[in-house]
């Protein structure tokens, strides 16, 4: 009886791309910035996420043994595309299959290079692997869905006395080819990885994602974003915690505030911020707090002022408008600002 021939593996028909050292920008996925992938919550999430807005279909599966990756998982992806991004900008062939050390990956990620940091990293790959994804971002076909894990698998490598030195893991190929395309990749600001609550980090993505550099900024509505977050906090928890990101402005390089329509509609607004006034004047004190006001000899940024408005803000035209107001919102969303009561601190 002749013996079964196997398929090759995934792993053999891939070259080993072996990553990187260097303290370079972080790259993040623009799909993964706009789109409810994980879980925002430190606690084990089972329940899935469900999402549909247009043409865009979206759920995200897990298994009661690791339950859902989280956004703090997501932060190995962000070092995956990094990687990639700056090797193939370098002129170096990458490859879904890659190599690194646990201290690389940490450092890069703002984590701490602890035992306990080395366990957790290795849980965040198993939610990772174990998460199942299916959406219809970037199917050719009309009702076409891709089903993936984030990763598609992961090993420890060790050395001959058996202690743990690298870890290798195969990146799906539906994040690989978005992380290649130049226009599906963002840069973004290395204090994120500083943020600790989850409604926080999906924010500040979801901010860069559409907002960018836009001067005149962009606009939400609460509802909607309580939709688009798939966080299962109730909607009156979820505005709650929003007004308190308000209030405590965590987001490197944005400011947050609220908006009321006439209609009694709350918007959730953000600009650019302002840059620092480096201008120190003599006699100063030692110490200047960070965030201290704009000196008497600069003048304050058009468009940054709590007081209510009467003009009319540009419509944001420039970014897909299902991730923004819902299906009843958008109709009115040009009209809303000439309504507008003011900003809600």
């Amino acid at each position: 009886m002749s013996a079964r021939i196997r398929p090759p593996s995934e792993r053999g028909q891939l070259d080993l791309f072996h990553t990187l050292p260097g303290d370079f920008a972080p790259r993040d996925a623009q799909d993964l910035m706009a789109y409810p992938f994980f879980s925002l919550a430190k606690s084990r999430r089972i329940a899935p996420i469900d999402f549909r807005a247009g043409d865009v279909v979206i759920r995200v599966e897990a298994v009661p043994d690791h339950g859902m990756a989280t956004i703090w998982d997501a932060d190995i992806l962000i070092w995956a595309a990094s990687q990639i991004v700056n090797a193939r900008d370098a002129g170096l062939r990458t490859s879904r299959l890659m190599a690194a050390t646990p201290y690389e990956m940490l450092k890069f990620i703002g984590r701490g290079v602890s035992l306990r940091d080395y366990q957790r990293l290795k849980a965040g790959l198993d939610r990772l692997q174990s998460t199942s994804v299916v959406t219809s971002i970037r199917q050719a076909a009309e009702g076409r869905r891709h089903r993936f894990s984030w990763i598609n698998e992961w090993q420890e490598r060790t050395s001959r006395e058996g202690r743990p030195f690298g870890i290798e893991l195969i990146l799906p190929d539906w994040f690989y080819r978005a992380v290649m395309d130049d226009a599906l990749v963002l840069t973004i600001d290395r204090a994120y990885f500083r943020l600790t609550g989850g409604l926080d980090r999906w924010l500040y993505r979801l901010v860069r994602k559409h907002g960018g550099r836009q001067r005149a900024g962009w606009r939400f509505d609460i509802r909607h974003l309580h939709q688009k977050s798939g966080s299962l906090a109730p909607f009156k928890r979820f505005a709650f915690e929003l007004r308190d990101i308000v209030r405590r402005q965590p987001l490197p390089g944005y400011r947050l505030f609220t908006e009321v329509e006439a209609s009694g509609r709350v918007l959730l607004a953000f600009e650019p911020a302002p840059p620092v006034d480096r201008l120190v004047l003599s006699g100063t004190r030692t110490i200047v707090p960070l965030g201290t006001a704009l000196s008497c000899y600069r003048e304050p940024e058009v468009g940054l002022s709590d007081k209510p408005e009467k003009e009319i803000r540009a419509p944001n035209l420039d970014s897909n408008t299902e991730s923004n107001l819902d299906s009843d919102a958008r109709g009115n969303a040009n009209h809303g600002a000439a309504n507008r009561l003011g900003r809600v601190p």
